[in-house]
């Protein structure tokens, strides 16, 4: 069985609803996992914003527009009354709901239960296509196989149970439809994967089922091996590792969430990524098979920040590092890169929440120096340490662009480098004048 995941742009309309059902009409016994259509989700949390503020006429103005819009989409979607009705229906119940929501009181728990509706709307809006299509298919409840522990991570066990139990009665059922995105916590309130959301969703379904195939439908033609917003005529990599794709993710390949392939990894499932306007396109297949002695791609995650600590304790020291990572670990921030010096430690992150509190503890052990708005640049591929030139390639290649860290052997995948922001456009381009 595969699983096929269609993330917003995929199902944002009547008629990508229809391309999708016809992608899907292949014969292959599947799992299809949705998104919320486009532009669904942010409105949502529009009105949650709205609601916090108690605001309820702006809420009922933002719940009004959108509704107008499902109503539009319901009418092209299906052909025949008694199926318009039964998507007008549809849409009245989940509406009329997020209107309560204005009239009640509003907490967190209100919040996720509202941010679920859009997965929910789309699903069963599919599924009602399908049935009038005669299509064999069944609708799954997410909310009933899949959860995450006191820790917000899967349930793996839970998953595994309970999406055979969901799927037991319907033997020999083509294809079954279920959410992407959303799920129940420990205490079995409505919640979201936040992480990776549907793609992350469809992994998961994916290790928990044995899979044949993890697809992930987007509208570009795979994974490529620069950022075609700032680079022209970048190509789709037919090929690539867990491991690559996993670096690629995390250092801003935005078609792919990193989370998303640790699930498929553990079981050896090979994931491809699509493009629903090219169906027939490879696209970019992800397995346990490593390409030797090849740079894949280039990827830039920006939103950094540059922390650098010097300090004379630090000579000939053990603990200090303990200390510093202990500081982040408190404030619950990652730390991206980091190199060392016999009198100094410098590191990246990409979440500034605490900032300024992690600097007011860090100063206990020394002089504290930010750089804000930074880039790193990821370079990918098969960088074992003893492949020759391929430093030589990256550092030649960006000879005139300003370097301030660099992070390299951690992984056999990987050269990171933090630059300026500015610089970003003219790094990318070099690089893929240098390494393409």
């Amino acid at each position: 069985m595969r699983v096929s995941k269609f993330g917003g742009t995929s199902v944002g309309s009547a008629q990508r609803m229809m391309e999708v059902a016809g992608i899907i009409n292949d014969g292959v016994s599947k799992v299809v996992v949705l998104s919320a259509m486009s532009g669904t989700t942010n409105n949502l949390v529009e009105i949650a914003s709205h609601l916090y503020k108690k605001d309820q006429q702006s809420a009922a103005d933002v719940i009004a527009r959108l509704e107008k819009k499902y109503i539009t989409e319901v009418e092209a979607l299906y052909s025949t009354p008694a199926y318009v009705q039964k998507g007008k229906d549809l849409i009245k119940s989940h509406f009329d709901y997020l209107k309560s929501f204005t009239i009640d009181m509003f907490t967190v728990y209100e919040e996720k239960v509202i941010l679920a509706q859009g997965e929910l709307i789309s699903t069963a809006m599919f599924q009602y296509y399908l049935e009038e299509q005669g299509r064999s298919s069944v609708l799954l409840p997410a909310l009933e196989f899949m959860r995450t522990d006191k820790h917000n991570e899967p349930d793996m066990t839970y998953i595994q149970e309970n999406i055979a139990r969901v799927m037991a009665p319907f033997k020999g059922v083509e294809t079954f439809i279920t959410q992407g995105y959303i799920c129940r916590n420990a205490f079995g309130e409505i919640d979201n994967l936040q992480r990776g959301g549907s793609d992350y969703t469809a992994s998961l379904i994916g290790a928990a089922i044995n899979a044949s195939e993890i697809q992930i439908w987007t509208d570009i033609d795979g994974m490529h091996n620069n950022d075609p917003r700032f680079v022209e005529g970048t190509k789709s990599i037919s090929d690539l590792s867990f491991d690559e794709a996993a670096e690629l993710a995390y250092f801003g390949a935005k078609i792919l969430h990193p989370t998303c392939v640790l699930p498929a990894k553990d079981k050896n499932i090979p994931v491809r990524l699509l493009n629903t306007y090219e169906p027939q396109a490879h696209g970019t297949l992800i397995s346990g098979n490593q390409i030797k002695n090849r740079i894949a791609a280039v990827a830039a995650k920006d939103g950094i920040t540059a922390i650098k600590i010097k300090s004379s304790r630090m000579l000939m020291a053990y603990g200090f590092m303990r200390k510093v990572f202990e500081i982040f670990e408190s404030y619950k921030t990652p730390i991206d890169m980091i190199t060392t010096s016999e009198v100094g430690v410098s590191l990246t992150i990409d979440n500034d929440r605490n900032l300024p509190e992690i600097v007011e503890d860090l100063k206990k052990f020394g002089t504290v120096e930010v750089d804000t708005n930074q880039v790193i640049i990821s370079v990918v591929g098969d960088l074992v340490a003893d492949t020759k030139g391929n430093a030589d390639k990256v550092f030649h290649a960006l000879r005139e662009v300003p370097i301030r860290m660099i992070s390299y052997g951690g992984s056999n995948y990987n050269i990171s480098l933090l630059i300026n922001a500015e610089d970003k456009k003219v790094a990318l381009n070099a690089l893929s004048q240098g390494l393409f």
